[in-house]
């Protein structure tokens, strides 16, 4: 089955294929031809991953999910949340939306945070939505060379490693995107088959 995963980060891809193994042929943007910044402009995960799905799927008619991606900070009244790649403004970059975290997490005695993940689905005419989250808590500094965006920062709960030092299949076995792809593969998997019986 071969389906585009609306995304144009490289690493997200790469767990993806992880995580849903050889059963499906994942394909990127830059494999449908896709160069436009996919919109992103919801006040909530769901939204943006739906409004990206909708992009993809009007513009080049494939089947396809997108995800977004929030890390909710309970000492920051859940922040930065939906705006997580964008917090420290345009261009988007890792280590300035880090900084900003780090400095507004200066001084905070409570530490802990959960990562969400919300994937759309759009097959044929039909919509779904799949949602991971995991717990955990933010680091005084960053520690680790895996992985990519807040990574560095976040511990698990009931790790003593951070998400940028654990191996990719760990982190696929635990992480707020791990736990959604599963869903996504299980429900792709069971509609695959249901649509083999039919035919």
């Amino acid at each position: 089955m071969k389906i585009c995963f609306a995304t144009n980060n490289l690493k997200k891809l790469e767990e993806v294929k992880a995580a849903l193994g050889g059963e499906f042929e994942i394909v990127s943007l830059a494999d449908i031809g896709c160069k436009e910044e996919l919109p992103e402009t919801g006040d909530t995960l769901q939204h943006n991953a739906f409004q990206k799905a909708r992009f993809v799927k009007s513009q080049y008619g494939v089947d396809c999910f997108a995800d977004d991606t929030g890390l909710e900070v309970d000492a920051l009244d859940g922040a930065p949340g939906v705006y997580s790649g964008r917090f420290a403004g345009e261009p988007r970059s890792d280590e300035r939306n880090l900084s900003l975290l780090l400095e507004k997490m200066e001084g905070k005695t409570n530490r802990k945070a959960s990562f969400r993940t919300v994937i759309a689905l759009l097959v044929g005419s039909d919509s779904h939505s799949f949602e991971g989250k995991v717990a955990g808590e933010i680091l005084q500094r960053p520690s680790g060379k895996q992985g990519f965006g807040y990574d560095p920062v976040f511990r698990p709960e009931g790790y003593e490693k951070t998400f940028a030092e654990l191996a990719l299949q760990e982190k696929n076995a635990i992480s707020h995107r791990g736990r959604a792809v599963r869903k996504l593969a299980d429900f792709l998997k069971a509609h695959h088959a249901g649509k083999n019986q039919r035919t």
